[in-house]
């Protein structure tokens, strides 16, 4: 079940979903090229949290004037979001100059209780992702075939490690933890929503934070690491390549960052439509 619409200044229309597509990724490969941003309701699809500073993303590389307001944008998705029959929403928005906002829509799967309760497996990849600051749909369509390696593989995330250093995610931001200090690079990745909130809650915390790239050869010394996007949230990683992380089990650090982002959601999601 997906609903594709495009948002306008008069409201959303409804547009058929590709065919041959079975994913957000695959839709969005057979639209325009643009920029994007992805995330998931609360609430019954009445609240996303930082909803402000996808919308701010969003626009932010826009070459010139955008097709429709923050506000009309808002409008739209929450009247395209109330006749989606899902209780909850994974949603992709696609803002195309000069053309529109696409709002791609999708049940909200979330991860099972193990990905959180166990952690993850992950892989690390030579790859660097052109303009890390900008989320452009052209790396939609580039990194389709490592996430095809990925399933084969087993592993649930891949780590770009341009140059031998872990920078982020494919899909996700990157920390890690050693000395009991949170670490994740400043430099060449995207400033993800989910990202900057967990740097707000570990200074909450009194947790040192410093900004460094992972040497990959420094792997094997970890004691834990995570990664975080806005749809999955704060996901354990217990593996990278063939090297456990610290006991092969998410960290003390880590829980209580998942425990502190949880309560943050409850408290600080924001309305989609605003209020005034």
């Amino acid at each position: 079940m997906f609903a594709l619409y495009l948002l306008t200044p008069n409201g959303p229309q409804a547009l058929p979903w590709p065919s041959s597509a079975a994913s957000l990724d695959d839709a969005t490969r057979s639209l325009p090229a643009g920029f994007y941003t992805t995330f998931r309701t609360y609430d019954h699809k009445q609240r996303v949290l930082g909803l402000r500073r996808h919308l701010r993303r969003l626009y932010a590389f826009l070459p010139g004037p955008p097709p429709l307001r923050p506000r009309q944008l808002r409008f739209g998705l929450h009247a395209a979001l109330d006749a989606f029959p899902a209780d909850e929403a994974r949603v992709r928005l696609i803002m195309v100059p000069a053309t529109g906002c696409y709002a791609l829509l999708e049940p909200l799967h979330l991860p099972p209780p193990a990905v959180y309760e166990q952690g993850v497996a992950t892989i690390t990849v030579d790859l660097r992702r052109p303009r890390p600051h900008e989320k452009r749909t052209e790396f939609v369509q580039a990194r389709a075939a490592l996430q095809a390696q990925l399933q084969a593989l087993g592993a649930y995330e891949a780590l770009l490690a341009p140059w031998g250093r872990i920078r982020e995610g494919l899909t996700s931001n990157f920390f890690w933890v050693r000395d009991g200090t949170l670490y994740t690079a400043k430099w060449g990745v995207l400033p993800g929503v989910t990202r900057a909130t967990v740097l707000r809650l570990a200074r909450a915390r009194a947790i040192p934070t410093r900004y460094r790239a992972l040497p990959v050869a420094e792997v094997p010394t970890l004691a834990e690491a995570f990664i975080t996007s806005s749809s999955r949230g704060i996901v354990p990683v217990v593996r990278i390549d063939a090297h456990t992380v610290g006991p092969a089990r998410p960290g003390p650090l880590t829980r209580a960052l998942m425990q502190d982002y949880a309560a943050y959601v409850a408290r600080a999601a924001e309305p989609i439509v605003p209020s005034r």
